[in-house]
């Protein structure tokens, strides 16, 4: 019989600002904290001297902020690790007295240890895991309260990737009722029946009163109007003790709009709870509704349409920035991905902030949210440069056996109720060979990835994937059975000889184009996918061609700090963004192969040999040679055909668009001026065009504001620096040196050129652009701040000037008035 994985119609959530951690009332305390770089005694002591610490605003990693160093490790980016301390005093109303304190922390990298008052409450090995504790029984209500948080990256090779240190995402107080909504408490499943759509929404309960309680739970359903479209009230007895109580109700949405791609449509559900005292309990949730369908013939459907998914891997990291990326940097960056075609995104290896989750919630992406990278046993960490010399072999691990099934379901508990969450990921490339795990197979297969050969019998046995799979997916069942679980799998030559690719819903293969075909055959109803791919044309057309492959992911959307390949590279370089988010040419050729809308883009390189020989997928944009230089113009272009003019003359023929590259070239003599490829649709009408200009020397700096909606109180801004000629034309070519300086009430949180030399400081307030450019992101509205670059920030409001200013160039002044 053949498998059909379908999700019917179910209702998603995300939870709104006033909730991000599904209960309570929450209060953001990311402001004035004292922070030490080292392990001093008794730091997590009530009355512990920090006056002489640095003062800071979470979020915040502290190894971004070293140097780096050639003598750290590759896979982290030669960056160090450490231990740290946090501080800070909290004021706790005496009028709060009877309630619950909570405190939530969105992240921490990594070991992380939190003290109230003196007393330890906790610790969290895994630094991607949300969580949160209580410190009620700590507090002194109306007086005195410090809460300490330790911070041990001792193990600062602990990654094949840079991690970051420290409190790095956002940190909440959360106040509540003895009765109130549990963590992650409210979750939902739909059915659609005809026109319609039944909402299933279960809302758990805690009780910490001392005594039973009798409360009502009200769900209302809004539109994106504000218009009420459902509602539902119950009165519940909610017993005493530590027990969870589930409460049910059913909403009905007579013409519900379902969230998409293109769509991306959101309700609101307001949950409150009354009757547990004199306040009451809301809790806001942006809400979506899709139905997803996994078929081994047919591949993917989001709301009954088959789809391919076209997405990338990334990680967490914004170069300059490090772990600590405010959403502004991310919401631009998925509006890039998503300009090129690009639809889904796979969070490798870990869960990553709340803030992404949302914002593709928000402007329409997928994403394959994945758990682990290793389980029971640790990969290679490569610590002299990628497969070079000897491996290290810290990590996750260390942890797994004890937290893993614990933060699989808190990363689901968490993430469940986004619409963007398409499918759970148990691991990435578990099953590497001999990394740690072999079979006997290993002696007659290879993956195409490099590994040791052969079957290594000291190794630990790849049958234990099947069983740690088996109780992980049971363990993720638990809260939710709506989307499919999956996994990356590097070595389906070994992982096929085991249980766990038959106990996936949906089967990863990373860099495994070459099995499709056969395993499709010998596995009828095996749902799979590239979750892993490189940006060549052949994986993309391993997709596009076979209805039964859904999608892709390539590695990787956006350059990452760590797993260099040696000093001085601080980072991988595979992305089709760079560091910066700008977008290099493999991306160009990317957007033309995935793009639905026409696109096109010119890219030019110096002519090697004779004829248009191979395709280029890495030319750069540009139009500055020498004279009697003979260019080579690409168009990466999914048009029907393409033309080329220079200085609006047509040079060569019109050439027609060609399925087997996806390009199209022309070799030129070089002459300055105005360089143009034009695409035309079938009846030969233009439909995109894409311009070079040459440019002169350079003449002045210039500041384009990324996004004039960020310009508010506490937001965060970006502004695109080039150097320009005197004409305003970007100078390519250009590597001077931008210093930014800012007076008003913002910091400068960093500057990012998109250059992978390690040996740049990357921490100050100054840097030289690479192609003519950089990106530098501004923090408005940050008082406190000490031992930061870019100076002190002012505390009070209003303009804020920043100047952009390079020796022998017209600086470049701004100023925002901030509200």
């Amino acid at each position: 019989m053949k498998k059909l994985f379908l999700i019917t119609a179910w209702l998603c959530c995300l939870f709104a600002t006033v909730s991000a951690q599904g209960f309570g009332e929450r209060v953001n305390i990311n402001d004035n904290w004292s922070f030490y770089l080292g392990n001093p005694t008794y730091a997590g002591a009530e009355y512990f001297d920090d006056a002489s610490w640095q003062t800071l605003d979470l979020p915040h990693d502290w190894s971004v902020k070293q140097s780096a160093n050639p003598m750290l490790a590759a896979c982290t980016g030669f960056l160090p690790g450490g231990i740290g301390w946090y501080r800070k005093s909290l004021d706790i109303p005496a009028e709060r007295k009877g309630q619950k304190v909570y405190v939530y922390f969105e992240g921490v990298y990594n070991n992380s240890e939190v003290f109230i008052n003196g007393k330890w409450v906790g610790k969290r090995p895994n630094g991607y895991i949300s969580f949160c504790y209580d410190l009620t029984p700590y507090i002194n209500f109306g007086g005195r309260n410090v809460l300490a948080v330790k911070v041990d990256h001792t193990d600062d090779a602990d990654s094949r990737w840079y991690t970051g240190s420290g409190i790095y995402r956002n940190v909440f107080l959360v106040y509540a009722a003895p009765v109130h909504i549990n963590l992650w408490g409210v979750s939902y499943d739909v059915k659609a029946s005809g026109a319609k759509a039944t909402v299933k929404v279960a809302t758990e309960l805690v009780n910490n009163s001392g005594k039973d309680a009798s409360c009502q739970v009200l769900q209302e359903l809004f539109d994106a109007s504000g218009k009420l479209q459902a509602s539902a009230r119950q009165t519940v007895k909610v017993a005493d003790g530590e027990d969870i109580t589930n409460v049910a109700a059913q909403l009905s949405i007579a013409r519900p709009v379902w969230w998409s791609l293109e769509n991306p449509y959101l309700y609101t559900l307001r949950t409150t709870l009354s009757g547990t005292g004199k306040a009451k309990e809301v809790v806001e949730t942006k809400v979506g509704l899709r139905m997803l369908t996994f078929d081994p013939n047919k591949g993917f459907a989001l709301n009954g349409v088959w789809t391919k998914m076209k997405g990338v891997c990334i990680h967490h990291d914004a170069g300059s920035l490090g772990s600590a990326v405010p959403k502004e940097v991310w919401r631009r960056r998925i509006l890039t991905l998503k300009s090129m075609g690009c639809n889904a995104i796979r969070t490798s290896h870990n869960p990553q902030a709340p803030d992404l989750y949302d914002l593709c919630d928000e402007l329409g992406m997928l994403i394959f949210d994945e758990a682990f990278d290793e389980w029971e046993y640790p990969k290679k960490k490569w610590i002299k440069g990628w497969n070079a010399g000897e491996p290290g072999f810290q990590g996750s691990a260390l942890f797994f056996r004890e937290w893993g099934k614990t933060d699989l379901a808190d990363m689901v508990r968490r993430d469940r109720n986004h619409p963007s969450v398409v499918m759970w990921s148990i691991g990435n490339e578990v099953d590497y060979p001999n990394d740690p795990y072999s079979h006997p197979s290993l002696d007659s297969a290879r993956i195409s990835q490099p590994s040791v050969p052969g079957w290594q019998k000291t190794q630990p046995r790849a049958e234990r994937l099947g069983e740690i799979g088996r109780e992980l997916i049971a363990a993720l069942k638990k809260y939710d059975t709506t989307r499919p679980v999956t996994a990356g799998l590097a070595g389906p030559v070994m992982s096929n000889e085991t249980t766990l690719p038959g106990q996936l819903d949906v089967v990863g293969y990373n860099y495994t184009e070459s099995r499709y075909a056969q395993d499709h055959a010998k596995y009828p109803d095996r749902v799979f996918f590239g979750s892993e791919t490189n940006y060549s044309l052949s994986a993309w057309k391993a997709v596009r061609d076979n209805e039964y492959v859904f999608g892709q992911f390539v590695w990787t959307g956006i350059d990452y700090l760590g797993e260099s390949r040696g000093w001085p590279a601080r980072g991988f370089s595979s992305g089709l963004l760079d560091f910066a988010g700008f977008l290099k040419p493999t991306g160009a050729y990317m957007a033309a192969l995935w793009n639905d809308k026409p696109y096109i883009y010119a890219g030019t390189e110096i002519a090697r040999g004779g004829g248009r020989g191979g395709v280029s997928t890495s030319a750069p944009h540009l139009w500055n040679y020498e004279a009697g230089d003979r260019v080579r113009v690409y168009a990466y272009t999914n048009t029907a055909s393409a033309a080329l003019l220079l200085n609006g003359t047509q040079i060569g023929e019109k050439k027609p668009f060609d399925d087997a590259t996806y390009a199209m070239s022309w070799d030129v003599d070089y002459a300055p001026g105005r360089l143009e490829v034009v695409g035309y649709d079938k009846d030969g009408k233009e439909v995109v065009r894409d311009v070079l200009v040459s440019s002169d020397r350079p003449y002045a700096v210039e500041a384009e504001l990324t996004d004039a909606d960020a310009v508010k109180k506490d937001g965060v801004v970006q502004f695109i620096v080039s150097v320009v000629d005197e004409a305003g034309v970007t100078v390519p070519l250009a590597d001077n040196e931008i210093t930014c300086t800012i007076s008003g009430p913002a910091r400068l949180l960093g500057l990012e050129n998109g250059d992978s030399n390690a040996a740049v400081d990357y921490t100050g307030n100054a840097l030289r652009v690479k192609s003519g450019r950089l990106l530098a992101v501004v923090q408005l509205t940050a008082p406190r701040q000490t031992g930061r670059r870019g100076g002190a920030a002012a505390s009070a409001d209003g303009p804020v000037t920043l100047t952009f200013s390079s020796p022998m160039l017209k600086k470049k002044t701004v100023t925002l008035n901030v509200q």
